[in-house]
């Protein structure tokens, strides 16, 4: 209306006579852009455009949310709104224990376990360590820590001996709360931790001969506990809330720092990219440790009111019946699970289930349809991400074998880049300028994403340790004198190559030390014996040429082991085992 008035105060000369400059500007403008290659962008523009506006309704809506008051929020204070609004509602039930905590009752024993840490002496700073299993009280004890400012070391509890010790040291942990399954793997390291730790234990075993280092029974101090709220936390939306560690498949585990608007930016993104609602029952039955089963997870439960079932162990024969029992809606995955489902006979909860969503990341391409068609799941919402990273993708669409996506469209809405590299150093490749390079399409590279402290969309609040912070962080890759973080490759299944040298290697014993020291998933499930291990001329080793080769036995004349699982051995990597291998008859 406000166009068509404007034209009909011209004369008919004057209003087309006006526009015909802008016309031929238009179409000369329009012309060179298509005959220099702008026509890919229209192309691309046509085809994402869908896609990338529902990325920017969620990053304006998340800013919004975020710029509203949240700068002055903590997960606990945010977790009591969602307790307001739904205090009858299950929020937590407990697959083993068959227990069923409404959001009034997970309030509650946060609130006793946020008085029984203040009458330690602990306050805001101080650490706590938590080692145990995946069970509802975990969610509770790291919600009632943070009530008072105090911050869980979230360590994964299949690590023992050397790497349990360096995960709690490096937190600086006063107290350790540890499940009574584990009390054999702290009875083993009990002397070299910091003899003013104090230990608590929690949970009940059949086994009386299990041995129980000395420790208070934190369950009748929390059962004795005030169940008021506890006065609040000075602490904000950018401070510290507990610790997650990194893996430690190529190194000591590092902690990660997750502050309470990482927290928040990572379970809201996945509630509002993937079209989560506050009625669904997420089945969950990854460990509480990993962000993904207590960020992406938990935090939907925290936040936004749904209903989390908790499995303390994954089974890929109960997974289905399960989410029968639970009338669950969405599942979530990770790595290999899928792959382990897809080989588990038919039955008939495999398609007599409510689950329409399939959540989180390294679903191969390979089995990606037979998945959804087999177990009649209507969307699989895969995304990629560390812990502490800041560029997190997620595949919003359902495009077949993508984890994510970056907006061509919208580019600095979620500035990060892929960025070439020197695939032999694995360093990056930069222009005359000295600018990082980006990917071209179906190039390999490394992510990396701007860093911006005051934005809790590109914060980067790294490890414990400073210097393995300074490690990740790189310098002019979107302009000269910025800052942005670096994913970094992680491999999924480690080989160990090894310079034999002129004795003869022992397999067994080094399976031996390896399980002593490092938790299962970290054990190499390869091995390749060489003469000598190739180095460049600044003495930095050759891995690529390894890589590439992987365990084809007819690649090289090295010999290469395989671990087998249900042998408990490594074995000589045959034509016939790798063929076993490959086509997914012998599992990893």
């Amino acid at each position: 209306m406000l166009r068509g008035s404007v034209l009909a105060s011209l004369s008919p000369e004057e209003g087309l006579l006006s526009h015909v400059p802008w016309l031929w500007s238009l179409a000369a403008g329009l012309g060179l852009y298509l005959a220099t290659g702008g026509w890919r962008f229209l192309y691309v523009a046509l085809c994402t455009i869908k896609r990338d506006l529902r990325l920017v309704c969620t990053v304006l809506e998340e800013c919004w949310r975020q710029g509203g008051g949240r700068n002055r929020s903590t997960i606990p204070s945010l977790f009591g709104q969602t307790a307001a609004l739904y205090p009858d509602k299950p929020a937590l039930v407990c697959v083993s224990t068959g227990e069923v905590w409404t959001f009034r009752e997970l309030a509650g024993r946060c609130n006793a376990v946020s008085h029984w840490a203040r009458a330690q002496g602990w306050g805001q700073g101080d650490v706590v360590a938590l080692y145990l299993g995946s069970r509802p009280l975990l969610v509770a004890l790291w919600m009632g820590l943070a009530q008072v400012g105090v911050e869980a070391a979230l360590i994964n509890y299949n690590l023992r001996c050397d790497s349990l010790l360096h995960c709690v040291g490096v937190s600086g942990a006063k107290g350790m709360v540890f499940g009574v399954e584990l009390a054999e793997a702290v009875s083993e390291v009990r002397s070299s931790l910091d003899p003013s730790m104090v230990l608590f234990s929690t949970g009940s075993v059949q086994s009386v001969d299990l041995p129980t280092p000395s420790a208070q029974n934190l369950d009748p101090l929390l059962a004795s506990s005030s169940r008021d709220p506890p006065p609040p936390t000075t602490k904000g939306f950018n401070d510290r809330l507990f610790y997650i560690y990194t893996s430690g498949t190529t190194g000591m585990p590092k902690a990660a720092i997750v502050v309470h608007s990482r927290f928040y930016r990572i379970a809201a993104f996945g509630f509002h990219s993937f079209g989560l609602r506050h009625d669904d029952i997420i089945y969950n039955s990854l460990p509480l440790y990993h962000s993904a089963g207590n960020i992406m997870g938990v935090g939907q439960c925290l936040l936004h009111g749904l209903t989390v079932v908790v499995k303390a162990k994954f089974s890929a024969s109960s997974f289905w019946d399960d989410c029968v029992k639970y009338n669950c809606t969405v599942i979530q995955y990770i790595g290999e699970i899928c792959r382990y489902l897809l080989a588990q006979p038919e039955r008939p909860s495999e398609k007599s289930h409510c689950v329409r969503i399939a959540m989180g990341n390294g679903l191969r391409p390979a089995v990606w349809e037979e998945f959804t068609q087999r177990f009649r799941i209507r969307q699989v919402a895969e995304f990629y991400g560390a812990t502490e990273c800041n560029c997190s993708i997620s595949n919003v669409d359902g495009k077949v074998g993508a984890c994510g996506f970056h907006s061509q469209i919208f580019p600095s809405m979620y500035p990060i880049k892929l960025l070439r590299m020197n695939e032999d150093t694995m360093e990056l490749v930069r222009d005359k300028n000295g600018l990082c390079i980006g990917c071209q399409p179906g190039e390999p590279g490394l992510l990396a994403g701007y860093i911006d402290q005051s934005d809790p969309l590109r914060r980067f609040d790294g490890y414990v340790d400073r210097r393995a912070t300074n490690k990740k962080i790189v310098n002019d890759v979107f302009t000269l004198g910025d800052a942005a973080y670096l994913s970094g490759v992680e491999g999924k299944a480690g080989m160990a190559a090894i310079a034999e040298g002129e004795g003869r290697f022992d397999c067994d014993a080094f399976l031996g030390a390896v399980r002593k020291a490092l938790p299962s998933y970290a054990h190499p499930l390869f091995l390749r014996l060489m003469p000598k291990v190739d180095t460049t001329g600044t003495f930095k080793i050759q891995k690529t040429r390894l890589q590439r080769e992987g365990y084809n036995p007819l690649h090289t004349a090295d010999r290469i082991f395989f671990l087998n699982s249900h042998l408990g051995r490594y074995e000589a990597v045959t034509e016939e085992l790798y063929r076993a291998i490959t086509e997914g008859r012998l599992r990893l």
